[in-house]
């Protein structure tokens, strides 16, 4: 594997070094202060290098108010046939590009990505409700999606390899070619970073690529779509469509001429788009659909440490991210001691406005997520669990219009319970003890996802014996600042086992650039 230099944005863990985070504050509030006066936006899909608009319009609510900040078109299937035709003329030329050219356009969008940076984040704050340093985070981790990216198909000079000589005269030669067209499916809540590393998946390995992004979230990809054009991306290569999964998701997802499909989304989703789009032709499926992820706390655990990486995998963004930890298995000699730790720490977490500046717990996106918070708070009462902290809404006062609920921490549910086995996707958290070391990562196993997991101990013989043992495609032992959550581009591949992925090769590593490419292989004879 051919190594490079690669350094993490950051720029949130930076300015905190250098004593700036006054400066980030005021950059942010800047930047949301003029979203706000600017009031309601009406912007266009991106279609063949033209801005698009439609008889109806997709309304883009502020989760903590109820307010209507920006309207996009609502798409239609016309609409997707004119993007996928437009991006499949388009593509010849961009392959014919060359990938060293292609890399430094995705070098520049990421140059435009950090001056962007507070407007994007600020976008995020009222358009799904992540509070200010998280949005920072998501942007900082688009800017590495690009970096790293570009750095990889550099290192690997295109992914184009000299073969062995079967004859004397044969010159044979690996080249790595694209698909075609890409349709690319985001998610809401990384509504910044996730498109922008799909995207620039495709993009940089010589796809055409047309994205559909949440209908919850559509802004930030917008900024990103068109950081990517200002950057020098064609705008017959790079469209951007807007609407209802059934009006313009499944049309894409059908269409003859997608050549590939990147999707980031629920379980339940991504399996339907498995079964029309892989079952029509054989062609990539590269999707991330969730997890139920499970954090252990041995008996030799640290658990001052181990009490914070449960709360801010479990919490941070309310939950709604596939990597949070739901689940948490303590054994029983420290339970008691690692619950109240928990439950302290979990207490100090403010919920309220995104935007204000000691603001954790946001809002949940929407109604939807609110009505699954209260189904999970019900059942878990009705099969007689202890809620130790949480379990309420929390939309009073200023935050009566809002999605806000209280981050749940519930105990004593039978083992199996739907609240061990079933994604949320909300700040819910149930604990359980146990007693053997084997047992407990039988238990960890037992769930059809395997996205992320933790252990927190400080025996390096049981961290490893975890790591072998566990079925998730990220594992972190003693990770603080998260103990589930929070992996890095270039650190932490990011990817899924079982149901929580359709490949076996995570976003941000070595190996993900490939899953965009398909080889052929050359030979010429002298």
């Amino acid at each position: 594997m051919t190594t490079f230099a690669f350094e993490n944005e950051n720029s949130v863990f930076r300015a905190a070094q250098a004593g700036k985070m006054a400066e980030v504050d005021a950059e942010y509030e800047a930047a949301y202060a003029k979203l706000r006066a600017d009031g309601v936006q009406d912007l266009p899909m991106l279609i063949a290098g033209e801005a698009v608009t439609a008889d109806d319009w997709l309304e883009v609510k502020d989760p903590s108010t109820g307010q209507i900040v920006a309207r996009f078109p609502q798409g239609t299937a016309d609409h997707v046939d004119a993007a996928v035709a437009s991006a499949k003329a388009a593509q010849p030329s961009w392959e014919a590009r060359g990938w060293q050219k292609r890399a430094d356009i995705i070098d520049k969008a990421a140059v435009l990505m950090r001056e962007r940076r507070a407007h994007i984040a600020a976008v995020m704050g009222i358009e799904n409700g992540k509070n200010r340093l998280e949005a920072y985070y998501d942007v900082d981790e688009g800017i590495d999606f690009l970096v790293y990216y570009a750095a990889t198909l550099r290192a690997h000079e295109g992914f184009n390899l000299k073969l062995g000589k079967p004859f004397p005269d044969e010159t044979c030669t690996s080249v790595m070619r694209p698909w075609g067209v890409f349709a690319v499916v985001g998610p809401f809540n990384f509504p910044a970073a996730i498109p922008c590393g799909m995207t620039t998946g495709a993009l940089i390995t010589g796809n055409a690529v047309v994205m559909k992004p949440a209908s919850d979230a559509p802004w930030s990809a917008y900024e990103v779509m068109r950081l990517l054009h200002d950057a020098g991306v064609p705008k017959d290569v790079l469209h951007f469509v807007t609407g209802g999964g059934r009006v313009v998701g499944q049309p894409l997802i059908d269409h003859p001429d997608i050549g590939g499909l990147v999707f980031t989304g629920s379980r339940g989703v991504g399996m339907n788009n498995l079964g029309s789009f892989v079952g029509n032709r054989p062609r990539p499926y590269i999707a991330e659909m969730g997890g139920k992820n499970a954090i252990v706390v041995t008996d030799n655990a640290d658990l001052d440490k181990a009490a914070e990486g449960v709360m801010k995998s479990a919490f941070g963004f309310s939950g709604q991210k596939c990597s949070a930890c739901s689940r948490a298995y303590v054994h029983d000699s420290v339970y008691d001691e690692f619950v109240s730790k928990l439950v302290a720490k979990s207490r100090e977490l403010k919920v309220g406005f995104p935007w204000e500046r000691d603001t954790i717990l946001g809002p949940l996106i929407n109604q939807e997520a609110v009505d699954t918070y209260l189904d999970a708070v019900a059942g878990a009462k009705k099969a007689g669990g202890t809620f130790l902290l949480g379990g309420n809404l929390a939309n009073q006062g200023d935050l009566s219009n809002g999605f806000f609920v209280e981050p749940a921490i519930v105990a004593d549910l039978p083992d199996g319970h739907d609240a061990f086995r079933t994604e949320y996707f909300v700040p819910f958290v149930a604990l359980a003890r146990y007693h053997d070391f084997d047992d407990v990562i039988h238990e960890v196993n037992q769930v059809e996802y395997g996205l992320t997991s933790g252990i927190f101990s400080t025996d390096p013989a049981e961290q490893q014996a975890y790591f072998d043992k566990v079925q998730a495609g990220v594992v972190y032992a003693n990770r603080h600042r998260g103990g589930s959550s929070g992996a890095m581009v270039g650190g932490q591949s990011f990817g899924g086992w079982k149901y929580s992925a359709t490949t076996s090769r995570g976003a941000g590593g070595p190996w993900y650039l490939l899953q965009f490419v398909r080889e052929q292989s050359r030979t010429q004879v002298e």
